[in-house]
């Protein structure tokens, strides 16, 4: 009699695949221009201050992973992927079956929008395609849009609103900054130029010298104190001395006893 191989295991097989294929998310993405500002190590720098992403820097890109859930098997099952690179800004996101995709999506939106203004200083992003992005994922909901929908539509809206305000600000402190550093160059400048004109007085001529000597020495009764007379013009004494000397030599002086 022949052997029989019952099929039960190779059912249990199909449908163990079947549920696994039905529980793995599906993943869809989308891209936005943009350009690095400053460098993509600030870039990345700013992103390390997040902890629950995982930064990983590469040459000409920048990858950062959010995982906010796992499967049975410790696989990433709620996550999204952001690649910044120098001209584009690349994000990949998972689509778990019992979230709505328009939902996810707009959850995926806010999130970059938060990424977006934490590297900011470092990263511009073409703002005519983030508002494009913006606008078609707002018309998908609101196609669909149940009170759960509106309440959400809201919030984004807000967020919108916070941003631009945001970005007002920091043009505002970027001009005030600006006009801040220019005046600082102009007082330097001053500043430079007082310094050279108080080194250009506190260095005397021989000949300029010669009738400080004179003028102070027929201010104090025909005598001189050499240590008073050089702190009082900031003059070394052997220069003082050297002076004395040549005056007395020419006869402009005469040394009495």
């Amino acid at each position: 009699m022949p052997n029989v191989t019952s099929p039960q295991p190779q059912i249990a097989k199909t449908s163990a695949v079947q549920n696994a294929e039905l529980n793995t998310p599906r993943v869809d993405g989308f891209k936005i221009k943009g350009s690095v500002k400053t460098s993509l190590k600030e870039v990345a720098d700013a992103l390390r201050t997040l902890s629950f992403l995982q930064v990983a820097q590469e040459r000409e890109a920048i990858n950062a992973v959010y995982v906010e859930s796992r499967d049975i098997k410790k696989a990433p099952y709620l996550f999204s992927i952001i690649k910044i690179k120098t001209d584009e800004i690349e994000l990949l996101y998972s689509i778990p079956r019992e979230i709505a995709p328009k939902k996810r999506k707009m959850d995926i939106i806010r999130y970059l929008l938060n990424i977006i203004s934490l590297v900011e200083q470092s990263y511009k992003v073409d703002n005519k395609v983030l508002y494009q992005l913006l606008e078609n994922a707002v018309k998908e909901i609101t196609d669909v849009m149940t009170l759960e929908y509106s309440k959400l539509y809201t919030e984004y809206d807000g967020i919108k609103k916070d941003m631009e305000d945001v970005k007002r600000k920091v043009s505002r402190l970027t001009e005030e900054n600006q006009a801040l550093l220019t005046k600082n160059y102009e007082l330097k400048g001053k500043n430079d130029e007082m310094l050279l004109r108080i080194k250009s007085l506190e260095t005397m001529t021989d000949e300029a010298l010669k009738t400080k000597l004179q003028t102070w020495i027929a201010e104090h009764n025909g005598e001189i104190n050499i240590s008073e007379f050089s702190k009082t013009h900031n003059i070394i004494e052997t220069k003082v001395e050297e002076i004395l000397n040549r005056l007395v030599s020419e006869g402009y002086l005469e040394v009495i006893q």
